[in-house]
């Protein structure tokens, strides 16, 4: 059946509603094998260990709120009637967590409990006498509030959601709309992560086909580093809807065949479209959704991917330009790999390879960060770690994205020093350059960075960040497993090990034809169907170029007190590929909810020829043909192109940063830590040249269109040894020709 319960899940028809083979059992068993092999699941002793915590915990809170409401002078009835209750979400509640991941967990309260003097005061009081409870963290100021700990060794994230109750049923639904009924923001934040898990749990086909799928593709994004909201990619729920809405579009799929397609279909989706579930609903409370015909701000996320559960919002707005257009190479990676997987040219090793980040590029920021003690740093790391995506989108804006960053997920430490940890970006030039190319300076972008870091309401005495350019040959020890650095290989190895990695998928393309022999799937009849279908002429096109800025000289006052960084940006042309990339600013916003609904007509059509009888093998050319076609039918619709202006996203990006809690300059403290912050932070300088010959960037990182940078040392005068001044928050650096930088610079033009 193609839905759960008799209904239809999604809010199309299903693509295909073909059964496996035996060829999918086999895979899938051998993926499931793959998966253990790799220690993705939690033994039993664990699993056991992780409820005795959560039956602890619930116990707990409900000793907390009777404490508090005695205190507050309840009557004994109304004391002895006091409830609270635990719930989980997230991967454990989805059921793909693995051994030792943390539990998110969501106590709920009546309305007597505050969050401020009773959550974070009396029971944070009660945690920390308890033995069982070590590393012990509120964060009361986070977008979502959090209270973190470790219970008899089990990392616990908790938050609290104070409801308009003054009994809290054991039975408790937190699913209905009903229970954001006189919340506050926050209340309404804290239960969405549990509302939506429970969503996604109701509109997969399959429960235990959707949970191996998903572990595969968190397994999947974390060894290729596409695995962190944080960092501009992906986290553990966004993960999840994109798999879940595979499983709608192919509700009679194994594992095997779900992995496949959900490369097939991201490889063409045509982003920002977004990717829902369900259809957005308006609600009953008036709560702000994600529309992007009301909301301008959401007519600029990039990878909208939409939470089932109201109030609908958009999970991915972290992503940027760059950290999309990895996402989407990765996704044509993965196709390429599965289509050869399915003639026996790769296996699943070979679809799961690492992606050897300190091997890609030739030029990275290096971002290091220190505090006193290892409290003090782990609240540091929070806050830096949850700014980092403002540098990308910082330097993404002041080069209008011709100078593109690769942030690295995760972060470094270096054993050498105490108290100290760091982050890493790549840096590329899209396009080749043409006349030897001009430089532009970074400066003023890390320190309108470092400035607005600086305005960290906690901020103490050693907490500093510094930031440098390194070249890829002068990367720290530390970055590398066991801080041992990889001996560089040849050219020749370098060519070899790119017409290794890139043969089977090209022939995978190429042979796609021979794959009828290979194996029968019982699948979709999408041909036959299409022939007698109407509607999908004239499908949305995916092309059409945007026009790109010119080159731009973001040229600082030659008064800072550091170095230069001088990135060539000069004469970039755009690969077919990139014009396609630059389209996703260009259409498919504003989108009617409605109007994505009205297209079922058509997909009806399709669906009812996806008959298991009607086996195709849906890697002939002629099926492959037709499942693109549904696929763009699935995305097809009457969308209003918007094209951002740059006082736009100026302005959007103001008011993100507003949005977070900031403090302003003012304080004798404060102005002391940003000068100190400011005249040890070091940029390198680096001028940006054409690439000369080969490297083992082009083998390890295939974006076609994107030219490595090669930097040379170049040092800023100095008109005086005195600290920079403050940089203007709210407005982008100022932009000048490359007359005015080479001048500058002491270079002739």
């Amino acid at each position: 059946m193609g839905s759960n319960n008799g209904r239809r899940l999604g809010i199309t028809d299903p693509i295909s509603l073909g059964g496996p083979t035996e060829y999918d059992v086999m895979r899938t068993s051998e993926l499931e094998k793959y998966l253990r092999e790799v220690n993705l699941y939690e033994s039993q002793e664990e699993a056991v260990s992780r409820e005795e915590v959560l039956g602890r915990l619930d116990q707990v809170v409900k000793n907390w709120v009777k404490k508090i409401s005695r205190a507050k002078g309840l009557n004994e009835q109304m004391v002895q009637e006091a409830n609270a209750k635990i719930f989980t979400f997230g991967s454990y509640r989805l059921g793909v967590h693995g051994p030792g991941a943390d539990i998110d967990t969501l106590c709920v309260g009546p309305k007597h409990a505050t969050r401020e003097e009773d959550f974070f005061g009396e029971l944070h009081q009660m945690l920390s006498e308890m033995t069982e409870v070590s590393e012990l963290h509120p964060v009361p100021d986070a977008h979502v509030p959090v209270m973190r700990f470790k219970f008899n060794g089990v990392s616990i994230d908790l938050l609290y959601a104070k409801l308009s109750h003054w009994v809290i049923p054991e039975d408790l639904d937190v699913s209905q709309d009903s229970i954001l009924q006189n919340t506050d923001e926050q209340t309404v934040r804290s239960l969405n992560g549990c509302r939506v898990t429970d969503q996604i749990l109701r509109l997969v086909p399959n429960i235990q086909n959707f949970r191996t799928t998903l572990r595969c593709m968190r397994f999947w994004a974390k060894r290729r580093g596409v695995y962190s909201n944080v960092a501009g990619f992906l986290g553990g729920i966004n993960w999840a809807l994109l798999v879940a809405r595979i499983c709608q579009l192919y509700p009679n799929a194994l594992p095997n065949m779900l992995v496949s397609r959900f490369f097939r279909v991201y490889t063409q989706w045509r982003w920002p479209n977004p990717v829902m579930l369900s259809a957005i609903e308006e609600g009953p409370l008036g709560l702000q959704i994600w529309d992007p015909r009301r909301n301008p701000k959401d007519n600029y996320h990039l990878m909208p991917i939409i939470t089932p559960a109201y109030p609908s919002m958009n999970s991915s707005y972290n992503v940027s330009s760059s950290t999309l257009r990895i996402m989407k190479d990765e996704f044509q990676r993965g196709n390429e790999i599965c289509e050869a997987m399915e003639k026996s040219k790769a296996d699943w090793n070979t679809l799961f390879e690492p992606y050897a980040f300190f091997e890609a590029y030739k030029n990275y920021l290096q971002i290091d960060i220190s505090a006193a003690n290892a409290d003090d740093l782990r609240k540091w790391k929070g806050w830096v770690e949850s700014r980092l995506r403002q540098l990308t989108l910082k330097i993404e804006r002041h080069t209008f994205n011709m100078l593109q960053c690769h942030p690295h997920p995760g972060d470094f430490s270096d054993k050498s020093k105490p108290f100290h940890c760091s982050y890493f970006m790549g840096l590329q030039r899209k396009g080749a350059p043409v006349n030897g190319g001009k430089p532009f300076d970074m400066r003023l972008t890390v320190d309108e960075f470092k400035h607005y870091v600086n305005l960290y309401t906690l901020w103490k005495p050693g907490m500093e960040i510094y930031v440098t350019h390194v070249k890829r040959r002068s990367l720290p020890d530390f970055v590398f497993p066991g801080g041992i650095r990889p001996s560089r290989p040849t050219k020749g190895t370098c060519e070899r090990r790119q017409t290794s990695e890139l043969k089977a998928p090209s022939q995978a393309i190429s042979d796609a034809t021979d794959d009828g022999r290979k194996r029968k799937r019982v699948d979709d009849g999408s041909e036959a169907c299409l022939r007698n279908s109407k509607g999908f002429a004239g499908l949305p096109s995916s092309s059409g170029d945007v026009q790109g800025s010119p080159p731009v000289s973001t040229m600082s006052s030659p008064s800072l007190n550091s170095k230069v960084d001088h990135i060539d940006i000069n004469g970039l042309g755009e690969s077919s590929r990139e014009k396609t990339e630059n389209n996703y600013t260009n259409g498919l916003r504003n989108s009617s909810i409605a109007e994505v609904s009205s297209q079922n007509g058509d997909m009806d059509r399709l669906a009812k020829c996806n008959s298991p009888s009607k086996g195709l093998s849906p890697d002939t050319s002629s099926s492959k043909e037709a499942e693109k076609l549904a696929i763009e039918k699935i995305m097809s619709g009457p969308y209003v192109a918007h094209q951002a202006s740059q006082l736009e996203l100026d302005e959007l990006e103001d008011d993100l940063e507003l949005r977070n809690p900031v403090k302003e300059l003012g304080g004798n403290t404060q102005g002391s830590s940003m000068e100190s912050s400011s005249v040890n932070t070091e940029v390198v300088g680096a001028v940006i040249t054409s690439l000369s010959g080969g490297g083992s960037s082009a083998a390890l990182f295939t974006n076609a269109g994107l030219e490595e940078l090669e930097p040379s040392e170049l040092t800023m005068p100095h008109s005086n040894g005195s600290p920079p001044a403050p940089v203007p928050l709210r407005k982008p650096i100022i932009r000048l020709n490359f007359t005015s930088l080479a001048k500058a610079t002491g270079k002739s033009t």
